[in-house]
């Protein structure tokens, strides 16, 4: 008897989790509005979503640095691929289902250049991009927590500094979908990505011999709920849900100004005051830090997607939190937070925000984003090392982190 029940455990587990996110966006929708309430619930679907697919930024990167596997990065490409498709004639119309919509659209400059390039090496350090952290961290990886604890302190210290590289030489923004139109975003886009997948696709064969072949998954008999998921699944889900954050948002999907918001609020329950930082200044991040918490989407948002993981990763029977973490691993959490939560604040966003936002919403900011933050990857992957015992191009660790 003891047997069976020890067996149902994770559904009991499971399902007191999901109604937590259930009553959770009841609740934040009766007080700040429908819309937050939906978007906790995308949050919630973000998590179990990147969970069952272990749809990771950094490990894509660091198989294809390493290894020269390129089919974490060619996913990444068809889910840029539909985003672009989705966002851009909503973009360009201004307007989806009644909703008025923006994109993430970003200067072009140093700060943004160094700050990608430092989110890079924080991302091969502390183990995950900010995706990644959020849902390993809702997972039961301990040490990820860490990195998210200090991806918070970076992301306040960044704050502290970013008027002073604000004054840092920039280009104006420059938006796709206004440059070429809807249209010729699009067909340039698309160009782009096809550029870059025949690229991966190059190097891999020249280095292998042949592609590397996607594990099978079966989703049948309730597997979708206990994963694993396809990679590509994964893709079209991520493309979806962003498409779904922008109809109920007005504007896309977004991780790491929640965590300026959440450190600036510590900071001030300690007794500082981050109100003169020029950061805090502008109108949008004021109202915000003199709000609740729970009033903020991205803060709702990241709160679904933890949620969403736990839920995942209880249904999948592998929501089990250690902590004998190695001192090197905790260093290099400590470290690669810092780093990840700095370069997000300089580059207006990390690897959502804006690589995939980014990208999705037309800005050229993304794509130099994408360079800095992969030469970043490059210089974090020499130093892991100095941290961790197993070789870089671990793929059981990949899986992971």
């Amino acid at each position: 008897m003891a047997t069976v029940l020890d067996s149902h455990r994770p559904r009991r587990i499971s399902f007191m989790l999901g109604t937590l996110v259930l009553a959770g966006a009841l609740l934040v929708g009766l007080v700040f509005g429908t819309r937050l309430g939906l978007l906790m619930l995308v949050g919630a679907a973000l998590g179990i979503s990147l969970y069952h697919a272990a749809f990771g930024f950094t490990a894509a990167w660091r198989v294809f640095i390493s290894e020269r596997r390129g089919r974490g990065l060619r996913a990444q490409m068809v889910m840029l691929a539909i985003a672009v498709v989705l966002f851009f004639p909503a973009l360009g119309a201004g307007s989806l289902w009644g909703q008025e919509v923006s994109g993430f659209v970003a200067p072009i400059g140093v700060s943004v250049v160094v700050g990608a390039f430092l989110f890079g090496i924080g991302m091969q350090l502390g183990g995950g991009c900010a995706s990644g952290t959020l849902f390993t961290a809702g997972g039961g990886n301990a040490r990820m927590v860490i990195t998210l604890l200090f991806f918070i302190v970076g992301s306040l210290i960044g704050t502290a500094h970013f008027s002073w590289w604000m004054e840092w030489p920039a280009f104006a923004p420059v938006s796709l979908v206004h440059t070429f139109g809807a249209g010729g975003g699009i067909a340039a886009s698309l160009a782009l990505f096809t550029a870059i997948a025949a690229l991966t696709m190059l190097m891999e064969r020249r280095r292998h011999g042949r592609l590397e072949e996607a594990p099978r998954a079966n989703l049948g008999q309730g597997r979708w709920l206990t994963g694993p998921w396809p990679l590509l699944l994964g893709a079209v889900a991520l493309a979806l849900l962003n498409f779904a954050t922008l109809a109920l948002a007005g504007r896309p999907w977004g991780i790491t100004s929640a965590f300026a918001l959440w450190g600036a609020k510590a900071f001030e329950l300690l007794g500082g005051d981050v109100s003169q930082w020029g950061y805090w200044q502008s109108p949008a991040n004021a109202a915000a830090l003199e709000s609740s918490v729970w009033s903020d989407i991205t803060t709702v948002m990241n709160v679904g997607i933890i949620l969403g993981a736990m839920v995942a990763a209880t249904l999948a029977g592998r929501f089990a939190p250690t902590l004998r973490i190695p001192l090197g691993s905790v260093l290099a959490a400590v470290i690669g937070g810092l780093l990840l939560g700095y370069g997000a604040r300089l580059a207006f966003g990390c690897n959502i925000g804006a690589y995939f936002s980014g990208i999705a919403s037309g800005s050229l900011h993304g794509w130099v984003w994408l360079v800095a933050g992969f030469a970043g990857n490059m210089l974090g992957l020499r130093l892991r090392p100095l941290f961790f015992d197993r070789p870089p191009g671990d793929r059981t660790r990949a899986k992971t982190s």
